[in-house]
């Protein structure tokens, strides 16, 4: 049955999908477009970043929203990068060995280069000495320096020795050294000859017994003196010995050591190199060549280990920016602890302990992107432990203290705690808006620490440059990944679907990683196929694929409404009866599906009751709609008369939530019919919100709601008259499947534009609209009804008075 004059008019084919301007897309193929991985919707994130950048004040790091897919954070990096290669190239960043104390390691800061070159330097000095220290104390004229020290000392202790031997003997006492190099004190008789024996001795004089014993403890106390005098004879030999050999080793340290500090500026190198020379001189003999000597262990891998005698002189470079120009741009995919503050490694030695030393000390993403950026997605990190926290402290404080995170702290064995470094970087991360809106909510310092935010639009306006910014990026796409070229049409094929994900005809999908998906695949048809270009036809293709391998729940829905399982008219006429579209969303694919919706009226005083929200099946926005329903019925039918009645709405075979207002314009429309007992079609759907006023408003999902009714006509059997109505405001956002525009343009299926709900059920129901008064119009239908409700109710109520109102007697 035509609407024709009862209505809007049904929209033309052309009004069903975007016209792309093929004259606008000057080339054959991509092959001659310069690709350029561009991004839609980024002007105003663009602006934040580069305030993001350019300002280097705390606080000024930015969080990128909007971005999605695979890969934000590498695009994130290819927007910086132009602004980073302008700035300054940060320092290198070293570790050293305190040498005042071993267990604090020194953090210095070296021009770009220069923390390389300092290794190099450190690492030839021990190689050289290493092997000229050996070579100088082997030399002549160290051996006669050293001769001569030592025979002068031997002269004075020899000197010591006979002086100590006369005077034993000049008391009656024999001194000599024994073959093991112990004391021997013997007695002496009166003819100067030592006491052959113990019989000689008895037969002495108890006098001389008495004067020798005496005279014995006399020489032992000087015996003493002299072992005194020898020792400090011998430290002093010693010493000279060993300050000698420190001259010698100097005359090579010296020259050495001063080289390398000239060669570096930095104040912090000098005074560590004092150190350095003042701990060689201190110890030499780690310098000095030793011989191997047979290990007590039967297997070597059971030999006792040596502690790295240079150890202290090497120099730990964490972070190198030898040959890097402009500031670093750091990207990490997996933002945990140890991946962004670094770390202290330890190891098992081959006694089984557990060990480290500051050349264990790892740098973390903060120190590597010192002076630049560091860009990470902020909902990962969120999800680790010890990071938030850590996180803030450094870019509040300025500064990182590299330790080694261990939550079971209580075993940790690490007893370094190393100088803390200061930094100066601009994080940028990436996540989504409600984790930006949460955090600024429940965090109150997380505004002070992410001042920017750069917030990527997911849809652009359509134009031929953002039409050429599609055209680069798959042109950029194929040169990549080595993909087949793309015909102008092909393009124009990723074009639409661009409208399509936007929603909207004057606008582009900016989620380019959709695209390149959907490049992707069609290029994969075109393979298989064995055609040279990625033409229009192998973009449907793979459109048609992706929905094939998404459907089987919407393929099923129909079939249950095919074998009736599933009630649903698609022909005819019901009262209080209506087709409403609605949307559903399974495992990333959206489909639409009709559903049957049906409303009761009764005489009474509940007002309307919705069947959903009393299941505990509605969410809070349908259950506005129902209110605004009941808004409209009073402002538009109240106002001479109270509306008593009670009414129920309900999603038939409805077993899931419900949510959303898109169904109150047809529950509204249902309502009406209910009340004024006027049929509806049943070939028509219906989607679409209300207001107070009757207005019809847009909804989402159109494209898929109008697609779902028409399969399941389709699969029914349609008949010419079936179509659909949706708000006038959503005819730009309709980009609709080819089937449906054809079916269309062939008078198969028809769209109808609403803007009231008067003009809805003029075309539900064949009649005028007209307004409460106008006789043969549905709305005084309605009202007659409600009028007719309301006396009804109130005689019921009161009887007596009733019957007075019959025979005309008003109070």
């Amino acid at each position: 049955m035509s609407a024709a004059g009862t209505g809007p008019k049904p929209l033309g084919p052309d009004d069903l999908s975007p016209a792309i301007d093929l004259g606008r897309l000057d080339f054959q193929t991509t092959e001659q477009v310069e690709g350029v991985r561009s991004q839609l919707g980024e002007e105003r994130a663009m602006s934040a970043l580069r305030l993001g950048i350019r300002l280097r004040t705390e606080g000024y790091n930015v969080f990128v929203a909007g971005l999605e897919g695979p890969g934000r954070e590498t695009q994130v990096k290819d927007l910086i990068l132009g602004e980073a290669g302008d700035m300054p190239t940060p320092p290198d960043i070293v570790y050293l060995h305190n040498f005042d104390d071993p267990d604090r390691p020194l953090a210095l800061k070296l021009k770009a280069g220069d923390g390389r070159k300092l290794r190099k330097d450190m690492e030839r000095l021990i190689s050289t000495l290493s092997r000229q220290i050996p070579e100088a104390l082997k030399k002549e004229s160290f051996e006669r320096e050293k001769e001569q020290i030592t025979s002068t000392y031997d002269r004075q202790i020899k000197e010591l020795f006979n002086t100590f031997q006369e005077s034993a003997r000049e008391r009656g006492v024999l001194f000599r050294m024994s073959s093991d190099g112990q004391m021997v004190f013997a007695p002496l008789k009166d003819d100067g000859e030592p006491v052959a024996n113990q019989e000689e001795y008895e037969n002495l004089t108890k006098e001389r017994k008495k004067e020798l014993s005496k005279n014995r403890e006399a020489v032992q106390r000087e015996a003493r003196e002299l072992v005194k005098q020898q020792q400090a004879i011998s430290k002093k030999v010693r010493e000279e010995v060993e300050e000698t050999v420190r001259k010698f080793a100097a005359e090579l340290v010296d020259p050495l050591v001063s080289a390398i500090s000239s060669e570096h500026e930095d104040g912090d190198v000098g005074a560590y190199l004092k150190k350095v020379r003042d701990s060689i001189l201190e110890n030499l003999e780690n310098f000095q060549q030793e011989e191997e000597t047979p290990s007590p262990f039967p297997f070597p891998m059971l030999k006792m280990p040596q502690e790295d005698k240079f150890l202290p002189y090497q120099v730990n470079l964490i972070v190198d920016n030898a040959g890097k120009k402009g500031a670093p741009v750091v990207v990490q995919d997996s933002p945990t602890y140890q991946n962004l503050f670094g770390s202290i490694e330890r190891v098992v030695d081959q006694t089984g302990k557990l060990v480290t030393n500051f050349t264990r000390i790892k740098a973390g993403d903060l120190l590597r992107a010192n002076g630049g950026f560091l860009v990470f997605d902020l909902d990962d990190a969120l999800t680790e432990m010890f990071v938030w926290k850590p996180l803030k402290r450094v870019l509040k404080n300025g500064r990182i203290e590299i330790e080694s995170q261990n939550p079971f702290a209580f075993i940790s064995v690490s007893g370094l705690n190393p100088e803390p470094i200061c930094i100066d970087i601009r994080l940028v991360v990436t996540g989504s808006r409600y984790a930006y809106s949460i955090l600024s909510s429940v965090d109150p310092e997380f505004r002070g620490i992410f001042k920017v935010l750069a917030d990527f639009a997911p849809e652009e306006k359509r134009g031929e440059e953002a039409e050429w910014s599609y055209v680069r990026r798959v042109a950029h796409l194929v040169a990549e990944e080595k993909l087949r070229h793309f015909t102008r049409d092909g393009v124009a094929e990723l074009l639409r679907f661009g409208v399509r994900r936007a929603g909207d005809q004057s606008r582009l999908s900016a989620r380019l990683h959709e695209v390149e998906d959907l490049a992707r695949e069609a290029n994969l048809v075109t393979l298989e196929k064995g055609e040279e270009f990625v033409d229009a036809s192998a973009v449907r293709d793979a459109v048609e694929r992706r929905i094939f391998r998404a459907n089987w729940m919407e393929e099923r829905g129909r079939e249950l409404f095919e074998d009736g399982t599933l009630l649903l008219r698609v022909e005819g006429r019901e009262v209080g009866q209506i087709n409403a579209l609605t949307v559903i969303f399974f495992g990333g694919y959206t489909f639409g599906r009709p559903a049957r919706l049906t409303a009761s009226v009764s005489m009474g005083s509940a007002g309307i009751v919705n069947i959903e929200r009393e299941a505990k099946l509605s969410g809070s926005i349908h259950d506005k709609g129902v209110l605004i329903i009941a808004g409209f019925l009073r402002n538009r039918f109240g106002r001479d008369k109270p509306l008593s009645f009670s009414a129920s709405l309900c999603f038939e075979q409805s077993y899931s939530g419900v949510e959303g207002d898109s169904a109150s314009a047809a529950e509204l429309y249902v309502l009406l019919s209910r009340i004024a007992d006027i049929p509806l079609r049943q070939d028509l759907a219906v989607t679409g919100s209300v207001n107070q006023r009757g207005e019809i408003q847009a909804v989402g999902g159109v494209n898929e709601k109008i697609e779902g009714f028409f399969r399941t006509c389709e699969r029914i059997g349609l008949t010419g008259d079936q179509g659909v109505l949706i708000p006038a405001s959503n005819v730009k956002h309709l980009v609709l499947h080819p089937q449906v525009v054809s079916a269309v343009r062939e008078g198969r299926f028809s769209i109808y534009p609403v803007t009231t709900v008067e003009e809805g059920m003029g075309l539900l129901t064949g009649m005028p609209a007209g307004a409460p008064g106008e006789e043969g119009t549905i709305m005084d239908a309605v009202d007659k009804a409600l009028l007719d409700m309301a006396r009804a109710l109130k005689k019921f109520g009161s009887p007596d008075k009733g019957e007075k109102e019959e025979n005309g007697d008003e109070d």
